[in-house]
This record gives C-alpha cells, sequence and structure tokens, in this order.
C-alpha cells in the first residue's frame, strides 16, 4: 500500500512519496496508553521498542523500550525530540528509523499523534510542538502520579528532525533544556522560507543560537536540501559539528529496515551525546577514514576532539 501527497516540485524539499511500513502489530497496554503497535521487530537493540500514544500527549507518538524495568535510578532513558519530514504531524513515514534507536535504549517523542494504517496524513505541525514534547518529560519524570516518573533523563536532550523537520528542530535548538541537536535531509534557506508555508522563517543568523554539538545527516548532491546543509556546515564554527553524506537523495534510509543506514549512524551519535558510550564517541572522534558502515559514506567534523 502507498500514501502519496501530490506537490509541484518546489515543495520536493519538504517531502518525498513513502510506502507506509509493514510489521504493526496491534497490542494492548494499561492505564494511560491508548495503543500501541510493534514496528518491524522491534528493533535490533536490546530493548524490544513500542511504537505507542499516551492519553496525557495524544498529539505526539512515543517509541520507547517495550519493558521499562532497566530504566530507573542512575540508568534513566535519554530523550529524542522528533519533527517529521514537511512539517507533517505525523511520523508515519519514520517509524522504521524511531523505532530501531528506541531499541537502543532511547525515549522518543515524534510530534504527531501515533500513524494509522490506511490513513493518509496531510496536516502540518509547528515548531512548538517539539517543545512541548520537552515540556511534557519534564512533567512526566518528576510526577509521582505519572507512569514515567523517575524514568527520563532530563539532563540528556536531543532535539532532532527530517527536512522540514530539520528547520523546527533548528528552530528551537536554543532552548537551554537540549544538550544535542541533529538536523537530517535540512539546512536553512539563504532565502528565508523559499515561499512555501508553513515552514519556519530561518536565516542564517539562527545557527549563532546554536549552543551544542550537533550533527547534519544529508542524502549527497542528489538531495534537494544538501546546499543548504552544506552552507550551515560552513557557516558553523562555534559548536562541535559533524556531516556525514550518503549518496541516498532527500528521502534517506528511514524507510528501509530498521530504518537503514541512517539510523546506524544516527544511532551511534546518540549514544555518545546522550549516553556517554565511549566506543560510539570513538567512531566520531577517531580517524574518519575507518567510518565503519557502509561504503559510500563521506564524512567531515569541526570542532571534534
Amino acid at each position: 500500500m502507498k500514501r502519496t501527497l501530490k506537490i509541484g516540485s518546489a515543495l520536493m524539499f519538504l517531502l518525498a512519496t513513502f510506502s507506509y511500513p509493514n510489521g504493526l502489530k496491534a497490542q494492548e497496554l494499561p492505564s494511560s496508553t491508548l495503543k500501541s503497535r510493534v514496528v518491524e521487530d522491534g528493533g535490533t537493540g536490546p530493548f524490544k521498542a513500542l511504537m505507542l500514544t499516551d492519553s496525557s500527549l495524544p498529539t505526539h507518538t512515543i517509541f520507547r523500550p517495550k519493558d521499562m524495568s532497566a530504566f530507573k535510578g542512575k540508568n534513566k532513558l535519554p530523550i529524542i525530540v522528533w519533527g517529521n519530514g514537511a512539517c507533517a504531524n505525523s511520523p508515519w513515514e519514520h517509524v522504521n528509523f524511531l523505532s530501531e534507536i528506541a531499541s537502543h535504549g532511547f525515549f522518543i517523542i515524534a510530534v504527531g499523534p501515533i500513524p494509522v494504517e490506511g490513513e493518509e496524513e496531510r496536516a502540518k505541525s509547528t515548531s512548538s510542538k517539539l517543545t512541548d514534547a520537552i515540556d511534557w518529560a519534564f512533567e512526566q519524570d518528576k510526577n509521582p502520579s505519572q507512569p514515567y516518573y523517575q524514568t527520563l533523563n532530563l539532563k540528556k536532550i536531543a532535539v532532532s528532525g527530517m527536512s522540514c523537520g530539520g528547520l523546527q528542530a533548528l528552530e528551537v535548538s536554543s532552548d537551554p533544556r537540549v544538550s544535542a541537536l541533529g538536523v537530517f535531509n535540512s539546512g536553512i534557506f539563504n532565502t528565508p522560507g523559499n515561499g512555501i508555508s508553513n515552514m519556519p522563517n530561518l536565516t542564517k543568523e539562527n545557527l549563532k543560537l546554536i549552543h551544542t554539538p550537533v550533527i547534519y545527516m544529508l542524502g549527497g548532491e542528489k538531495d534537494i536540501a544538501y546546499k543548504n546543509g552544506m552552507d550551515d556546515y560552513a557557516n558553523i564554527n562555534h559548536v562541535p559539528i559533524f556531516l556525514a553524506n550518503l549518496n541516498v537523495g532527500h528521502g534517506g534510509t528511514y524507510r528501509q529496515a530498521h530504518g537503514g543506514e541512517f539510523a546506524r549512524v544516527a544511532t551511534d551519535w546518540y549514544k555518545w551525546q546522550l549516553k556517554d558510550d565511549k566506543k560510539a564517541a570513538s567512531i566520531f572522534k577517531g580517524d574518519l577514514s575507518k567510518f565503519p558502515y557502509a561504503e559510500g559514506w563521506k564524512v567531515e567534523r569541526k570542532n571534534i576532539k
């Protein structure tokens, strides 16, 4: 089954045509959870993941380990908030990618209600929904009456997004609660907004507000966001920044099994930034000629030692 949005060429930066992933199984959860699904096989990480919605945050979709018993005390879950391509109010195009990352021990809050198979999502979102997700996480972790009480690491929060969602992430990246930034298939236009409605109206001056390490992941020269992302990289000189290009175009590898190569690289980046994983850190700090992923990645870095 395919779901296609009809758009002009000027909007290709925002949206590609995606097939909805298979293998989503309904499963009931108690109390505040309304519904959940297992994406693919729950991911390749040590913690099989669920995609679910929570009645206290029906405007977003959660990806997290199914078994939360390991995440208490000093082993709290780092948080990733995610904005979607096209500023869509649904993460349907990224579910394989997000589920895979969650299976490695992350709590992901994506903009938009849980995807419903067979329904096409046309609604749009705003950057404020990323901030709403962070606000909700703080309430959950600090309130004894909430299901995620003392399970979330509020000192390790990444804001991230793809295409228009990447611009949303850039727009809120100055939030002092944010500790890492991920920009996927995206970059700020030299002409703010580029005439596209609902897109954050950013300029290159916004890059100066970034206060955390940042990764840019682009789809090579075939990616319509390539020039914007490369220009952002050239202009960011005040924080640690890593740039990874794979020649797959604007759609990335999000729909591939377990999110493909983009999920592999992103997961290790998050492990370094949000879990202080030394093995993951060595990938980005070490010899880049030995980048341990599929052939074809082109990588650069600045201010990373």
